[in-house]
């Protein structure tokens, strides 16, 4: 019996170390993400903001805007938090290089500290996250992924200007 206890104990143990790493590597890849996606706005000049490569997509500050957006929605959702947000980042009437800068910023900074305050229970909550059934922790990879596809379609944007994009940051 004592030894079934002492191993009990150390799989909790080795579990509980496992769900932490992986929290820290989710915060380690959104603080990544952050940077990488700051350089995407920084390689931007100022009148490519409103660039759009054809006339029915968004224009390089929706883009990036919609990161905002969905960074705001998806981690409302999965940490509880009220979003700071009371529109759309896209309807923002000034989408100057600033302003679309600070607001895709401060979405990244809500989604760290956000992560920041999440335990591992909190991580395997259930949300609903636009109407369909996820675990919290399922709602934060989703909102990477998305962010990383929408960044990933800002390099043509810039390449089409002209500018080499940034390094790629897989790690």
């Amino acid at each position: 019996m004592k030894r079934l206890t002492i191993t009990c104990l150390m799989l909790f143990a080795i579990h509980s170390a496992f769900a932490q790493s992986m929290l820290n590597k989710q915060l380690a890849d959104w603080e990544r993400a952050k940077t990488y996606t700051k350089e995407y706005l920084d390689a931007m000049p100022e009148d490519g903001y409103a660039y759009k490569p054809t006339p029915e997509i968004r224009s390089f500050a929706e883009q990036m805007d919609h990161i905002a957006d969905a960074n705001y929605a998806f981690i409302s959702g999965a940490s509880g938090k009220k979003s700071p947000m009371t529109s759309s980042a896209e309807k923002m009437p000034d989408q100057s290089k600033a302003a679309v800068t600070k607001v895709v910023m401060d979405s990244y900074d809500f989604v760290i500290s956000s992560l920041k305050g999440m335990s591992d229970a909190d991580m395997a909550k259930d949300v609903k996250i636009f109407n369909m059934d996820m675990k919290a922790g399922t709602a934060f990879e989703k909102a990477f992924e998305h962010q990383t596809h929408h960044r990933g379609q800002a390099t043509v944007y810039i390449r089409m200007k002209g500018i080499k994009p940034p390094q790629e940051k897989l790690f």
